[in-house]
């Protein structure tokens, strides 16, 4: 498994990540982008700066995507987000993609601090966070709204030093 940058020719794979309810509302976001919007996006964000988003790939094999959002030279923090494919989740994918964005945010951004929102019911990613050494921090009452209800959400961080251990 290895991570690369996010090229156009991948936007087929988001497209259908993206117009999925259920994966969207994972990230609390709305689902049901359309290919042109999609593009237009990837033309206006491709050379922002405050943001890195990644292809997680296994042989050439589009397995899902990691992003770092928010990217804050200043403080040196910024929030991960990742999805993995459903045909490949369960098979230690998203351990090792954060695994890689970690790495880039500490070792090529020098971040101080990794962070990210979980919604307080996705016990499978709470747990995959915690083994990876993300400790909670907070939680966020009904701060999200994804399929027709708010969400709680926890907040979920980790510094350059526990992840080095």
């Amino acid at each position: 498994m290895r991570i690369r940058p996010l090229e156009k020719t991948d936007l087929s794979y988001i497209y259908d990540q993206e117009n999925s309810r259920k994966i969207m509302a994972l990230w609390f976001e709305e689902a049901y982008t359309s290919f042109d919007e999609l593009q237009t996006l990837y033309d206006k964000h491709v050379l922002d700066q405050t943001e890195r988003r990644f292809v997680v790939e296994e042989d050439s094999q589009f397995i899902g995507v990691v992003e770092l959002m928010e990217i804050d030279s200043l403080h040196r923090n910024t929030e991960i987000q990742i999805i993995i494919n459903s045909n490949y989740q369960g098979h230690g994918y998203a351990q090792e993609a954060m695994k890689a964005g970690l790495d880039y945010a500490f070792n090529v951004l020098n971040m101080h601090k990794v962070y990210l929102y979980v919604d307080v019911d996705n016990s499978p990613a709470i747990h995959i966070y915690k083994k990876i050494g993300f400790i909670e921090e907070g939680r966020l009452r009904k701060h999200f709204f994804a399929e027709g209800h708010y969400h709680d959400s926890l907040i979920m961080g980790i510094f350059k030093e526990e992840y080095s251990k």
